[in-house]
């Protein structure tokens, strides 16, 4: 069993000062595999110093200095992607082929920022003035725990190649991950604190760099509501923030639909990540003319699916990463059922032949409206909700009707009438006939779903200031 009890401070790893501790459960079969000692306030001001101390020296690194430093870290991450798929495997419980991906995703989240960095104008002439685009100064990146490994380089990436010293939190719940992370990107030798890394509590190690005066920016991944929180706390010292926040995701397929194709990634997209991803499609919306085909195609689809341990390569959907996630999902399954909605896949419990871990059933709901809560609030497990649509114009109307609007999927076998749908639909991006991403395309939701945008020459310029400089 391993033992966690230091940060990644001012380029070295330094005992932490907190005195709280937390296990670490496998969730593919509730054993304590580890301890962790988390942070306080006094290490979280340690690592702002640090920090702050690096800030100079980065503001003034050339162009060429800041791509060698994000190449070294793509090599660091890529020579121990190894282990971070398998930290990924033993804690999180992320199927082995997402865990693979997420550890190549992470390398190639520096190779894009140094592709971008390459070619980015950072002056600029706009009538009489130059613009320059200059650092927003010390950056705060706060990242998930369904998604720390590859949302920790993401942000590092564009905060670095924007010349931004970082602190970083990842959640408490990540600290092997984080812990491989934090010794590959070391092994990078780039200069002491120019990233620092310490797990902690929201309420202390997450309050105090949100609040901290040397702290400029924010960019944060989670909840709407610690979203909220956190930008209440941010407008006290008036600091730049990026939120990528809660998604309720809405899947239409069209009337010419191929169901063949559809029906698979339409689920593939309510089920990514074991369900845990705030681009999930949970919502299902097909036209009432079709629902007699698409209910028992859906429930075949489902049949097949393959759940089982992690570290399994024939694995689809493998156990949710904690006990509270577990019974966040019955509740909601069981509430599903009080206020109507018929399941037609799955249903509360374990699936068969898993009697330990934090496996479900992943589960469809038919028959459901669209004012039910498994339709309003994002579930973050594998729960689906179809609902039946009268025509385009209903269509968009039930996807729209959400707080949240991160990710919406279109399919249909005729694109035109996509590209005629996507501007109507309220969401920060719209996938038509896929459900992978442009990672070089800007990333975030409109209404309660964030603020700001990540990746690409928006995740760069995300970091940026513009100073205009008019001369007489």
């Amino acid at each position: 069993m391993w033992y966690i009890d230091k940060a990644y401070i001012d380029g070295k790893f330094v005992t932490v000062s907190g005195s709280k501790e937390i296990d670490s459960i496998n969730p593919a079969n509730e054993e304590v595999i580890g301890r962790v000692r988390l942070a306080d306030r006094d290490d979280a001001r340690r690592a702002i110093d640090a920090a702050v101390k690096a800030q100079s020296g980065l503001r003034e690194a050339t162009r060429k200095d800041r791509v060698e430093m994000l190449m070294a870290l793509k090599s660091a991450v890529l020579r121990r992607a190894a282990d971070l798929e398998q930290a990924t495997i033993e804690e999180y419980g992320g199927p082995l082929s997402r865990s693979r991906w997420v550890s190549q995703y992470a390398a190639q989240c520096f190779s894009d920022a140094a592709n971008i960095l390459q070619s980015y104008r950072f002056t600029q002439k706009i009538g009489a003035a130059t613009v320059v685009m200059e650092p927003v100064g010390v950056s705060a990146l706060i990242a998930p725990w369904n998604s720390v490994t590859g949302s920790v380089c993401s942000k590092l990436a564009f905060s670095l190649a924007a010349g931004c010293a970082s602190v970083i939190k990842p959640s408490e719940l990540s600290a092997l991950q984080s812990r491989v992370l934090a010794e590959a990107l070391h092994d990078a030798g780039l200069p002491a604190g120019v990233f620092n890394i310490l797990l902690g509590n929201g309420d202390d190690v997450g309050d105090e760099i949100c609040r901290h005066p040397h702290v400029a920016r924010i960019s944060f991944t989670g909840s709407t509501a610690t979203g909220k929180s956190i930008a209440r706390t941010a407008m006290e010292t008036l600091k730049r923030i990026n939120l990528g926040l809660t998604g309720k995701s809405a899947s239409i397929l069209l009337e010419d639909a191929d169901l063949d194709i559809t029906i698979p990634l339409a689920i593939g997209a309510a089920f990514l990540n074991n369900g845990q991803a705030c681009v999930a499609g949970t919502r299902l919306l097909v036209p009432n003319s079709r629902l007699h085909d698409v209910i028992p195609r859906i429930q075949r689809h489902v049949s097949t699916l393959k759940i089982g341990l992690p570290d399994d390569p024939t694995t689809e959907i493998g156990p949710l990463a904690s006990r509270n996630q577990y019974e966040r999902i019955q509740h909601y399954i069981r509430r599903g059922v009080e206020q109507g909605a018929v399941i037609i896949a799955g249903g509360e419990g374990r699936p068969e032949g898993l009697e330990k871990g934090y496996f479900v059933r992943p589960t469809v709901f038919a028959n459901v409206d669209n004012e039910m809560d498994i339709a309003r609030e994002e579930i973050f497990g594998p729960v689906l909700s179809v609902i039946g649509y009268s025509d385009q114009d209903d269509a968009i109307r039930i996807a729209n009707d959400s707080p949240y609007g991160l990710q919406a999927y279109l399919f249909t076998s005729t694109p035109e009438k996509a590209w005629r749908i996507a501007p109507q639909l309220q969401a920060g991006s719209v996938l038509i006939n896929r459900i992978a991403p442009e990672l070089l395309a800007p990333f975030g939701g409109v209404k309660q779903s964030g603020i700001g945008r990540e990746f690409g020459i928006f995740g760069l310029e995300s970091f940026l200031e513009p100073k205009s400089i008019v001369t007489g």
